[in-house]
């Protein structure tokens, strides 16, 4: 018999550490290969760990709750017939996935200061540290929340929310000046006329408390830092989407008996957000400071609604490089899985931009949040049928048009409103010059 170490696993490229939520596994319970041992949360998926070994589960050193950097040793099974080593590498199985604006993690630091703190420091306080500008020093004196007491996201907002209030020192008094004995007060600001303030809340048989999920959690923190982060703003444009609307009813029912698969209109909107991406490479960035870093690969996230209510962003790859028959399949595929709770942390990660059909939902138009650290994101309205002035041959005349608003939010720090306008117009313009006689294969 082997002792064999499991690892906390990598579970996608910029993923860098993992939450326990729960181990499935006791000690001295028997493990078959591929088994699920425990459930881990990252802040792209909640994700199930199987064991590459067959064995007994002997001891386990990382427990429900804790934070584990990857590659950290978190169990040691007990194996038959294999040499003592490392899982370093696991095949996952997700259950449930979340995902919303993000800030790019970097490897776990160690923060070190003048008197060689060994305190640690998650990827993501480091990157807000840096944003704001807080110093080692200052993180040293913050008290921390987490465990271990460990310095958390909150505790830095709230450090910079207590720095914002903090007068700055007062010049030292003179040695001859008068003692001033200071009186303490409590300041009093005025609320506006307008302004009533509510009596505290108090809930009856009336009301249903419901306490938010880990996923909603997540999602409701995320849409408040894109908010903080990015000044949103929003470009409508009204496009004339007739001849995708005739192309696909005409060619459904062959792309389903030839593909196995149906085609909707959303892989024709990634296609023309891919163009348009190519034509404004600006609109393909990322912030990382006061740095704007240009992408190259083409990466296009589509939000899903799951029937939880939440919401998740599984990413198409190289969207580019995609015919439609590809794109169609991608967008399918991704959305099944999102559907089953079968999608993987590297469906979720490394997206440059994202999409969102809020037409399916018979809204004509909508301004939606940022996924960060993107700077744009496209929301597709429902399409209806519109008198409209169009262009002939003979002269202007009025037809029965099947027309949908384009909604373009962005990030004004570094997409100015003629980019941002400019890039939903192309859009608009790719979709509309659609060839309703394009050929498939």
């Amino acid at each position: 018999m082997a002792l064999v170490e499991m690892v906390m696993p990598k579970m996608g490229e910029s993923i860098m550490e993992g939450t326990i939520l729960k181990w499935l596994k006791n000690v001295g319970d028997h493990i078959k290969q591929d088994e699920a041992v425990l459930e881990v949360a990252t802040d792209k998926v909640d994700t199930e760990v199987p064991s590459s070994y067959a064995g007994v589960l002997k001891q386990i050193l990382c427990f429900e709750g804790e934070v584990v950097a990857v590659g950290k040793t978190i169990a040691i099974l007990e194996v038959e017939g294999a040499e003592n080593k490392s899982i370093s590498e696991v095949h996952l199985a997700p259950v449930i996935e979340v995902s919303a604006p993000t800030v790019n993690a970097e490897k776990p630091t160690e923060a070190t200061t003048n008197h060689n703190s060994n305190r640690f420091y998650s990827p993501l306080v480091m990157n807000i540290a840096r944003e704001e500008k807080i110093s080692m020093e200052e993180l040293e004196k913050i008290k921390g929340t987490g465990k271990d007491d460990r310095v958390t996201k909150q505790d830095i907002f709230s450090f910079l929310e207590s720095r914002k209030n903090t007068p700055a020192p007062s010049t030292p008094a003179p040695a001859n000046a008068p003692i001033q004995v200071p009186i303490q007060t409590i300041p009093f600001v005025k609320e506006p006329d307008h302004v009533q303030l509510k009596p505290a809340s108090s809930y009856t048989g009336q009301h249903e408390l419901i306490e938010m999920d880990r996923m909603r959690k997540m999602i409701a923190q995320r849409m408040v830092d894109s908010k903080r982060i990015a000044p949103h703003v929003t470009s409508f444009v009204e496009a004339d989407v007739t001849n995708i609307v005739y192309w696909r009813n005409r060619m459904k029912q062959e792309f389903q008996k030839r593909e196995g698969d149906t085609i909707t209109l959303t892989p024709i909107f990634i296609e023309a957000i891919a163009k348009a991406m190519k034509d404004y490479p600006m609109m393909n960035v990322s912030v990382e400071g006061e740095n704007i870093i240009v992408k190259k690969d083409i990466n296009i996230g589509m939000a899903v609604a799951l029937g939880n209510g939440n919401l998740i962003v599984p990413v198409i790859k190289n969207v580019d490089q995609l015919n439609i028959v590809g794109i169609t399949k991608k967008v399918n595929d991704l959305a099944r899985r999102a559907r089953d709770g079968k999608l993987t942390p590297d469906d979720l990660a490394d997206g440059t931009y994202t999409m969102s059909n809020v037409g399916s939902f018979g809204n004509v138009m909508g301004t939606p949040i940022i996924v960060q650290p993107q700077v744009g994101i496209m929301a597709f309205g429902a399409i209806q049928k519109k008198p409209a002035v169009i262009e002939t041959e003979f002269g202007d005349a009025i037809a029965i048009r099947h027309l949908m608003y384009l909604s373009h939010s962005y990030d004004h720090r570094v997409v100015d409103g003629s980019l941002g306008g400019m890039f939903v117009r192309r859009v608009a313009d790719y979709l509309e010059k659609f060839d309703i006689n394009r050929k498939i294969w």
